[in-house]
């Protein structure tokens, strides 16, 4: 299915200790980039948590925030005494250097990183929530880019048939384009007043004849509408492919239009480069 790269979603997860919240922005990007704002203590789990994401999407710029309550705690908090006789030492220090200054209170000292312990059971029940929340998030996410998706994917099948159907109409015209070409380069030489080897006339006007041959550009242009239509009924990622497939159909409009004969050929592969402009632009935002 195809998949915008642009969304927002929210998971959350309520357990009897803990409550996870997970945000993520989601915006276009050539590759996957994923940032994390998340609390200290969950910081050793960010590279579990990019392999959740890595599995989830291939491309985008992902801006994921996590956030973290404790409701109660199950486990009694535990005093790193080691950390607290090094801190009490430097408090010594301080006030027989700063004896006018003033004492923190034991709140404070109790708050100084890496006095209390972080019990391991607890550590487990926040990454158990917050892979639950990112998962949920992570879905929500899935589900507005699918249907974002969805409707890029039909503004560019809209472009793709009003493609074929100018195609079409050009191909119905070509044999009256080409005889037309064929009478003008004999009315041009009639005008001129020469004699001509008739045979060497005939070949010369269908050398230029095949210079002017639009046939292999328009069949080119079919093939690559038929690439993007399998591309975007697919089911892995194809805004890469979309991607190139513009630029050939970019391509081959403008060796229409170079190869142009009549006013309207010009305008037709005008008409074609807005169509490919058109969807380029929707195609940058698809995974």
């Amino acid at each position: 299915m195809t998949q915008s790269m642009t969304g927002f979603a929210r998971g959350s997860v309520t357990t009897e200790t803990q409550m996870v919240t997970v945000e993520c922005r989601s915006v276009n990007n050539r590759f996957l980039d994923v940032q994390f704002r998340m609390p200290d203590t969950l910081r050793e789990f960010e590279a579990t948590f990019r392999q959740q994401v890595g599995k989830a999407f291939s491309r985008g710029k992902l801006e994921l925030s996590i956030r973290t309550h404790e409701k109660i705690s199950s486990v009694p908090a535990t005093i790193d005494h080691e950390r607290l006789d090094t801190l009490k030492s430097a408090l010594a220090e301080i006030s027989a250097r700063f004896p006018e200054s003033n004492a923190p209170d034991q709140l404070s000292i109790m708050l100084t990183p890496g006095v209390l312990i972080e019990q391991a059971s607890n550590l487990d029940a926040l990454q158990a929530a917050a892979t639950k929340a990112l998962g949920a998030c992570l879905l929500e996410l899935r589900e507005q880019r699918l249907s974002e998706g969805r409707k890029l994917a039909f503004m560019v099948e809209e472009r793709c048939a009003a493609i074929r159907t100018q195609l079409e109409l050009l191909r119905a015209e070509l044999p009256t384009l080409q005889t037309a070409h064929r009478q003008k380069l004999l009315s041009r030489l009639a005008a001129l007043d020469l004699e001509a080897d008739p045979k060497r006339l005939e070949e010369e006007i269908v050398y230029v004849l095949q210079r002017a041959d639009v046939e292999e550009e328009m069949d080119r242009l079919g093939a690559h509408l038929d690439a993007i239509e399998t591309a975007l009924s697919g089911n892995a990622p194809c805004g890469r492919r979309l991607d190139f497939l513009m630029q050939e159909l970019n391509r081959e409009a403008n060796t229409l239009g170079s190869k142009s004969t009549a006013l309207n050929t010009t305008n037709t592969s005008v008409e074609f480069k807005v169509l490919i402009e058109q969807m380029r632009e929707q195609i940058q935002n698809i995974e």
